[in-house]
């Protein structure tokens, strides 16, 4: 049993459970985002079980993590995994130039151009770095990588630059409330953390959002997953794979599927692909003869006892509803912006939740009231002083990676013009 438990090879996390485990998906997901390598070894049988030291295939200690440094870990939180690997850390400082929330690409790029431009720079990140985009399985629209990059490479990179220039990264971390006050802003963590800085970015990008049928949170993890799943595509072997969504992040994934599944069914409910996708993506779904499109369609109920089994279809032109046997169904639905914070310190934001900047804070050719100063917003300022917004979570923004990384890169420039002043 020794043998069993080690790392086969250094660098590479284990990770030993069932694959009806939310716990076991969390840690996948987890590892994979932060392109940690790892394997996964998926256990059938209660002799299985009892070789890794646990009783049977309902033991609690279960999931397992190995780790290249022979530590074993049973049952471990994200925060557990992420001190294992030393990712979690605290304040170096009690005060910033520059505080960042949110380490997507705008988030990223901020951090990257603030350390290298001197600025005494901290990123704040609720979960891994990267975003909506790290979960993607190749980004091939992005300047400079011609045969494409994974989101999780492209993070990490993004990562690494900003550690070299000198950025703090503090991970799975959450602001929860901010004070803001002329020349300094205070940021309050989930932990009770307080961070203090002179001017600040939100670039929390956004959520995707839930489809809001019975049973999806109790299948969350178990059937049903949000995003592009990118550390579940080789456990699909050979099975019928549901994604839903007409965005470039649907078609990214079921291209990604479609290397392993039998079948992968994409669900939109517009007429077709086109109105929403890249026309590269397109002509690549539509040449993959596993892959089908049910355009005009909807999944209206989902089905099974402690995961997902099945889930029903409703076409919405006939009113035709059919049942299909699945336990993987992805949903890349678009997103929501995490702004819920910007309420009480009275950050404008549009209908929908956006953060609004700039020009648009403009309302019959006058500001809001709650703008102090006699100078116009700058172009990502909100209508508090030294408060930008980059990124998707931007009033008007372009829901592109390569522009939340230049406007990330552009919050910088006038954070610099914001402390020129004050």
């Amino acid at each position: 049993m020794a043998d069993e438990l080690k790392a086969k090879e250094p660098g590479i996390v284990r990770i030993i459970g069932r694959s009806e485990s939310a716990r076991a998906y969390a840690i996948r997901d987890f590892l994979g985002r932060g392109d940690v390598p790892f394997e996964w070894i998926e256990l059938n049988t209660d002799d299985q079980a009892r070789k890794y030291g646990v009783d049977n295939l309902n033991d609690p200690r279960l999931p397992i993590c190995l780790c290249p440094t022979g530590t074993r870990m049973e049952n471990p939180t994200i925060r557990q995994l992420a001190d294992k690997l030393g990712w979690y850390s605290d304040p170096s400082n009690t005060e910033y130039d520059l505080a960042i929330y949110g380490a997507g690409p705008a988030g990223l790029s901020a951090a990257v151009y603030g350390a290298s431009e001197g600025l005494k720079t901290v990123l704040i990140e609720r979960s891994v770095v990267g975003g909506q985009a790290g979960t993607s399985s190749k980004i091939e629209n992005y300047l400079g990588f011609p045969e494409g990059i994974s989101g999780a490479d492209l993070a990490k990179r993004a990562r690494e630059q900003a550690y070299r220039f000198g950025s703090e990264i503090l991970m799975l971390r959450e602001g929860v409330r901010g004070e803001f006050a002329p020349g300094k802003g205070t940021g309050y963590l989930t932990d009770g953390t307080k961070i203090v800085a002179h001017a600040t970015i939100c670039s929390t990008g956004v959520r995707y959002r839930k489809l809001n049928l019975d049973n999806e949170d109790k299948f969350q993890g178990i059937g049903v997953y949000y995003g592009a799943g990118v550390s579940e595509a080789t456990l699909c072997e050979d099975k019928h794979v549901f994604v839903v969504g007409g965005g470039n992040s649907a078609g990214q994934a079921s291209m990604h599927f479609a290397r392993f599944a039998k079948k992968v069914t994409v669900v939109i409910r517009a007429d077709c692909l086109r109105r929403t996708l890249s026309q590269y993506l397109v002509d690549r779904i539509h040449s993959s003869p596993n892959i089908e499109v049910l355009a005009r369609t909807e999944v209206v109920a989902l089905h099974g006892d402690h995961m997902l089994r099945a889930l029903t279809l409703r076409n919405n032109e006939t009113g035709e509803e059919k049942t299909c046997d699945t336990s993987w169904l992805f949903l890349c639905l678009g997103g929501e912006p995490q702004t819920d914070w910007a309420v009480e310190p009275g950050i404008v934001r549009d209908s929908d939740g956006y953060l609004v900047t700039g020009p648009d804070l403009l309302q019959d050719s006058k500001y809001p009231k709650s703008w102090p100063l006699e100078r116009s917003p700058y172009y990502l300022e909100t209508n508090v002083p030294g408060l930008f917004a980059a990124g998707d979570v931007r009033h008007g923004s372009v829901k592109r990676c390569a522009s939340a990384v230049g406007e990330g890169a552009m919050a910088v420039t006038f954070v610099h013009r914001y402390l020129a002043e004050t």
